[in-house]
């Protein structure tokens, strides 16, 4: 069925276009709406935040590490310092083309096919939001021509900046410590953005890491306009930065640089102390390795050189070794026996040798030193005498006076590798070997070794009290001085005694007479040491104990020497310990050092034109000797391929914390333990008895 078209009326047609039109409009006005709304919220709301977004499109904001803070010495002079820096780094995560990029640097810094190979290895291990150095202390002339290129070179961050320097070298490794580019754990843990600015370093060992707070500072701001490709167009106003504080040390650079260089091819130590407040005046560890290159950023073949050296340079040893202090402990032992009331001038007959029980106990001169009073006994260092004195006496009498003058203990410095060592009694026994105190562990400790355990700083601090008779606290920043401290628990006139013994050793034909002061009205009081640590078997015995001298590195004696200076009014303590040096070489023992570190403080010109005298014969100064080491490290077959030893060092641990030192801690532990045994079956130490320097003239 056909249906009749509908015939549309002009009513009809206008109501249909009317209610299209309104929706349209509707539309319009609902469209319109919404525009001006979000023109209204992005011109209102938001206008903070594209403002800042427009002006970053304009301005590039980067922050400006700190200066560090200083360190200086008691006078005033630099031992870390800033040098005015330009340097050049790559961002790995905004670099487009890496070829381009280093053949570009290349002939604009004019880098070597080493710098090169260490650029390249560095890459390759590097986080992409970690700075890569490519040359640290570019002239200005190479710094600008990098500037006018950099838009063509993203990833190029060329920095104007300074850097840190340490004149001291190595002379102050131990001392200091150094400063390197933080971590990516570092930077997890804070997401700090300074940590990640190119140049910015944080302090890694030594001072540098345990005075950082002071040190580091605060950022500053720098803001330039740039091109939409990022050309520079005007530097705007920037946010200085706030330099750290300079920290005053109470170290004397000279004696420290001196002291350092005394030591001349020794793998020891030395500590000096004034004796009036407790001021550190020096603390040198050599060998060492040179700051400059660590916080420049150490090359693989430079730390696998430190890390393989058995001199163990890595190792502050003053505050990380622990020797057995040998006869040091004798002018201790002294002062025991005149506080439990034995007269000084009572005689033991030393024979050069003893019998106790079933064993056999040695004096180091085996054809004996006769009657022996106790001024002649640490005079000559007659092991008989204390043997017999601390048998009747007990150990247990002499521990808390070893602990009175400053061993066993932890000192509040501003180093956090402090080792304490072991002062042993009859209670500490039981409780860590859960054996009984016996005769034997009391001989063994009488001379020093067996269980008696100390580190240089704590022989330093013995010497500095015997000879003030005060608990002086050892200070290393000057304003953490104090200025009095409470005088020792012992009579004045067994304190003189044993000042008296001391003197004798090198003044009156004891051991130490090579380490007499040539200096008018000037004497010197010390006491020599020495240390076993090597199993000396009984077959050993019965044939005749080897010297030092025809004994490997390894397994010679340490050298202990303590003394204070001027004898009859004490200014200034020391203590230097040697290890294997088994005074092998006269002018590198312990006696001729000491000398003349003491010398220098009195007549420094003295001091310095005999150090030029023999320092030659070691191979020049200390950066001589190391340069020479790495020339011949680097040709040794045993050095690593060119790129591998050019590659930057970058997961290398603190020094203080290298496998290499953990090795040598271990060694010395094992060593120790040994003697343990030894003593426990009836021998160690004690059974040969000591060995002192061959010629105490």
């Amino acid at each position: 069925m056909n249906r009749s078209p509908r015939i549309a009326t002009e009513a009809q047609q206008g109501y249909t276009f009317s209610r299209r039109a309104w929706l349209l409009g509707a539309m319009q006005i609902g469209v319109g709406s919404v525009l001006a709304g979000r023109m209204a919220w992005l011109s209102i709301a938001e206008n903070e935040r594209y403002n800042l977004l427009s002006e970053n499109n304009r301005v590039n904001m980067t922050l400006v590490p700190p200066r560090r803070g200083w360190l200086v010495d008691r006078h005033g002079q630099p031992i870390a310092d800033n040098r005015t820096d330009f340097r050049v780094d790559l961002i790995p995560d905004r670099m487009v083309d890496e070829e381009r990029t280093l053949a570009a640097l290349r002939d604009l810094l004019a880098l070597t096919d080493e710098d090169l190979l260490r650029v390249r290895a560095d890459l390759k291990r590097a986080a992409g939001f970690q700075p890569v150095k490519v040359a640290e202390n570019v002239s200005w002339e190479r710094f600008a021509a990098v500037q006018v290129r950099q838009p063509e070179l993203p990833g190029v961050a060329p920095t104007r900046g300074f850097a840190r320097n340490y004149p001291g070298g190595a002379a102050v490794a131990h001392l200091t410590g150094y400063v390197g580019g933080a971590t990516a754990e570092q930077y997890k843990q804070t997401r700090d953005p300074l940590l990640l600015t190119p140049g910015f370093k944080v302090g890694k060992d030594g001072l540098e890491k345990t005075l950082e707070p002071q040190l580091r500072g605060k950022p500053g701001a720098k803001r330039i306009e740039v091109t939409a490709r990022g050309k520079l167009v005007a530097e705007l106003a920037t946010r200085p930065d706030v330099p750290g504080k300079t920290q005053k040390l109470t170290i004397d650079s000279g004696l420290q640089e001196y002291a350092a260089r005394r030591l001349g091819t020794n793998s020891g130590s030395a500590v000096v102390f004034d004796c009036e407040t407790g001021e550190m005046l020096a603390m040198v560890s050599m060998p060492a390795y040179d700051p400059n290159s660590f916080s420049d950023g150490i090359s693989h073949l430079e730390w696998k050189m430190l890390s393989a050296d058995d001199h163990v340079p890595l190792m502050n040893k003053v505050t990380q070794g622990l020797y057995p202090p040998g006869s040091t402990v004798k002018p201790m032992n002294g002062l025991a026996l005149l506080d439990a009331g034995v007269s000084p001038d009572e005689r033991v007959f030393c024979s050069g040798a003893m019998r106790v029980g079933s064993g056999v106990f040695h004096c180091h001169r085996r054809r004996g030193h006769g009657p022996m009073d106790l001024r002649s006994a640490v005079a000559q260092s007659c092991d008989i005498y204390f043997y017999e004195m601390i048998r009747r006496l007990g150990y247990d009498k002499v521990a808390p006076v070893a602990r009175a003058v400053g061993m066993g203990k932890k000192y509040d410095l501003p180093f956090s590798t402090q080792r304490y060592g072991t002062v042993p009694d009859s209670v500490w026994k039981e409780r860590k070997y859960k054996t009984k105190w016996t005769v034997a562990d009391s001989l063994n400790a009488s001379i020093g070794q067996g269980y008696v355990l100390a580190n240089p700083l704590q022989l330093a601090v013995m010497a500095m009290r015997i000879a003030s008779g005060r608990q002086i606290q050892p200070t290393l920043l000057m304003d953490r001085l104090r200025h009095s401290a409470p005088p020792l628990p012992y009579k004045e006139e067994h304190l003189r005694i044993v000042r008296e013994s001391m003197w004798k050793v090198v003044n009156g034909g004891g051991t130490g007479g090579a380490s007499r002061l040539y200096l008018p009205g000037i004497e010197l009081a010390a006491k020599t040491g020495t240390a076993q640590v090597r199993r000396i078997t009984m077959a050993e015995r019965r044939s005749g104990v080897l010297s030092n001298g025809q004994l490997p590195f390894k397994l010679r004696d340490h050298a202990l020497f303590i003394c204070f200076a001027p004898a009859d009014k004490p200014r200034y303590a020391a203590a230097i310990v040697l290890e294997h040096n088994g005074h092998v070489i006269r002018n590198l023992d312990t006696p001729m050092i000491g000398r003349d570190i003491m010398t220098y403080l009195f007549d420094k010109e003295r001091a310095l034109k005999a150090l030029a005298e023999v320092e030659p014969t070691w191979g020049g100064d200390i950066r001589t000797r190391m340069a020479a080491q790495e020339a011949a490290y680097r040709a040794a077959a045993n050095a690593p391929s060119p790129a591998q030893a050019a590659a930057t060092e970058t997961d290398a641990p603190a020094p203080t914390r290298a496998p290499a030192v953990r090795q040598a801690t271990d060694a010395l532990n094992a060593a120790q333990e040994a003697t343990v045994s030894d003593i426990a079956n009836g021998a160690g130490p004690a059974s040969v008895g000591t060995t002192e320097p061959s010629d105490p003239q």
